[in-house]
């Protein structure tokens, strides 16, 4: 949203604002987490959630949901998985309930159902921040939003047929939803691979259109490849350490499963079984929908770097010298065709679209030049470059495991015993 003088104006009419010294704007696992360490810290603030703890697991994950990270994984502050399935995955319900607890950990100061639609600066350098609960002032804020704001759907579907139905994974729960018949699958990355599962498994005809994605091992040399990524110091790596430096954030994670157990998602076996795989999608007329030329590249690509993944293993294991049982070597067991294949809607039977294209950020409600030129927040390890602005929560803030339950309380540490570092004493408790 733009905020234009009249809601500028608004905002900095603060005569009714409530000031708290530090404000979160979100309620997931980051805002509770950064909770937790301003408690610690004595500061006082106020968590700003505009739905209610576990909201985005509880209400916009499919329900056969479940983690594709073991939970011994789960390492929110002070505040560790202890349940009895160590590398196990938990289901939705689950991870719902973790997060719950923790917010009774917590206790956090938090207002449910309040959602933050204007964030500025005011003349005095006080933040202004206009919700639908009121306006607040703060010395200093951290946002733990995410940045999957916004369900990103190509505007290509516009031209799909009005008798589709067209879901964004958003919105998808279960195959019941859908309207009887074969379905289009749109997107290979964590969320299309297993909703094409999803359908596959309960004898529904998928049609998917297959990404760039890579995919990951999930069982290997005797442990999951996550545990061993995990020896090898992966999840330690920073962006400043990696390679790719920054762009190593535009990165898609690998696809596996965590269902019954956890296992590989080989998109190849999926075509033995049945389900039709095409190229990206290209384009639309009325019922025929066209792909391009790049499925054969696609899964070699993801075969990839799901080999490089293994050989990375096998070396760790060489040179560590641990004793650990060999896996056979993996060979493609299906091919495709050698041209690409237009799909007729109609004549195949499909009644449904899911659009597994991912979310894009929405950040027009924060008016404070702390973004850079693709819309990113400027910052290093969560620290704005706008004075007493933080982040949290995002994918690769600093390392791997940023944006998950793994690495979320390093981050955030980090990110209050700045905050701290600035904050006047009489806002802290002795």
């Amino acid at each position: 949203m733009v905020i234009d003088d009249a809601d500028r104006a608004s905002v900095e009419a603060h005569a009714e604002s409530v000031h708290v010294p530090v404000i979160v704007v979100g309620g997931g696992q980051a805002g509770l987490s950064a909770s937790h360490y301003l408690q610690k810290r004595g500061i006082e603030h106020l968590v700003l959630e505009k739905n209610r703890v576990g909201h985005s697991w509880r209400d916009e994950r499919w329900d056969s949901f479940c983690l594709v990270t073991p939970n011994w994984q789960c390492l929110l502050p002070d505040f560790p998985y202890r349940g009895a399935d160590p590398h196990g995955f938990m289901l939705k319900d689950e991870i719902v309930a973790y997060l719950e607890a923790f917010a009774a950990f917590v206790k956090p100061p938090i207002r449910e159902g309040v959602a933050v639609t204007a964030l500025s600066r005011g003349p005095d350098g006080r933040f202004r921040l206009r919700t639908t609960g009121g306006s607040y002032t703060a010395d200093q804020v951290i946002l733990a939003v995410s940045g999957y704001h916004v369900p990103s759907i190509p505007r290509v579907g516009e031209r799909l047929p009005t008798r589709l139905l067209q879901l964004h994974s958003q919105q998808y729960r279960n195959p019941d939803q859908l309207p009887e018949g074969a379905v289009l699958v749109v997107g290979t990355g964590q969320s299309g691979c297993q909703i094409a599962e999803d359908l596959h498994r309960v004898g529904r005809r998928v049609h998917l259109a297959v990404g760039a994605t890579p995919r990951s091992p999930r069982k290997y040399r005797g442990r999951d490849a996550l545990d061993w990524l995990h020896a090898m110091g992966q999840y330690d790596i920073t962006v400043d350490e990696h390679p790719l430096g920054e762009k190593v954030r535009l990165k898609e994670n690998h696809y596996f499963s965590g269902r019954d157990g956890g296992r590989e998602i080989d998109l190849r076996q999926f075509a033995l079984e049945g389900m039709k795989l095409y190229g990206l999608l290209e384009g639309v007329e009325g019922e025929r929908i066209t792909f391009a030329d790049d499925l054969r590249k696609n899964l070699d690509a993801a075969d990839a770097a799901y080999l490089k993944i293994r050989k990375q293993i096998d070396d760790y294991i060489a040179a560590a010298g641990i004793e650990a049982p060999e896996t056979p070597p993996y060979v493609p067991i299906w091919a495709p065709p050698e041209a690409p294949e237009d799909l007729d809607c109609a004549a195949a039977g499909v009644n449904s679209v899911i659009w597994c294209t991912g979310f894009r950020p929405d950040w027009r409600w924060i008016d404070l030049p702390a973004f850079n030129g693709e819309g990113y927040p400027v910052h290093h390890r969560g620290v704005c470059q706008v004075d007493g602005l933080y982040v949290v929560g995002l994918p690769w803030l600093t390392t791997w495991g940023s944006g998950r339950f793994s690495g979320l309380a390093r981050d955030v540490a980090h990110v209050v015993d700045h905050l701290a570092s600035r904050t006047p004493a009489r806002q802290a408790a002795a």
